[in-house]
């Protein structure tokens, strides 16, 4: 299976898998990050730090989403 990127470069099946397994660990990572900001949050900013948590959440839902539809039968 090609992945069009752009016109006239394409991405094989390998290439699709690594870099969407390289998005999800991103993501992963940033939520790591924004949990140990929200755990450090003055009161003041805990609303914002909050807000900055659950995006991630969501951005690493979607990664792992995306994952999951290059490898179906592996998806619980």
């Amino acid at each position: 299976m090609n992945f069009p990127i752009r016109p006239g470069v394409l991405f094989g099946r390998r290439q699709l898998e690594a870099r969407a397994l390289s998005v999800w660990r991103c993501a992963a990572d940033l939520v790591w990050a924004r949990w140990e900001l929200l755990r450090q949050a003055t009161p003041e900013s805990r609303a914002t730090a909050f807000a900055a948590y659950v995006a991630a959440l969501d951005a690493e839902a979607a990664a792992a989403a995306a994952l999951a539809d290059i490898y179906p039968s592996q998806a619980a």
